[in-house]
């Protein structure tokens, strides 16, 4: 089920958060020092405990929280579920529910993170051409957009 992400979820999506995010861009970014000694649960537990960023996420729950997702207005901020859980159709659940009750229109990801192109193209976006510098790094990030 997908539901509104509450404090007790902050220690998991952190995990999610951090994990995923090592798997899927120290490869792009080669920046040890970010992935092992920045990006950090117990950062992000307190970064989150301490903010208003529960409010636009949403997450997977079928007894464990799997995966997460955080709006922003019609835009797909962050999506992310537990390597552990990939590719059992919670990706697919929560693009779908963000489409369904955010009218999600939009994305940014990497220009290098391949897969997540072609996810979300499954998903009716598509490259629109707009591209930018992720801030603070030498990667481009590419916009996709669905009608």
């Amino acid at each position: 089920m997908i539901r509104k992400a509450e404090p007790k979820d902050i220690s998991r999506i952190a995990e999610i958060l951090v994990f995923t995010k090592r798997i899927k861009y120290r490869s792009i970014f080669h920046n040890d020092e970010y992935s092992f000694n920045e990006l950090q649960v117990v950062k992000l537990v307190e970064e989150y405990g301490n903010s208003k960023a529960l409010d636009n996420i949403w997450v997977y729950d079928d007894g464990i929280v799997k995966g997460m997702i955080h709006l922003e207005g019609r835009e797909i901020a962050e999506l992310y579920v537990d390597y552990f859980f990939w590719k059992e159709g919670i990706g697919t659940k929560l693009v779908e529910f963000a489409k369904e009750k955010f009218d999600a229109k939009f994305v940014w990801t990497l220009e290098k993170n391949e897969g997540a192109i072609r996810f979300y193209e499954a998903h009716g976006f598509k490259l629109n051409g707009k591209r930018q510098l992720e801030e603070g790094t030498p990667e481009y990030i590419v916009m996709l957009e669905r009608d």
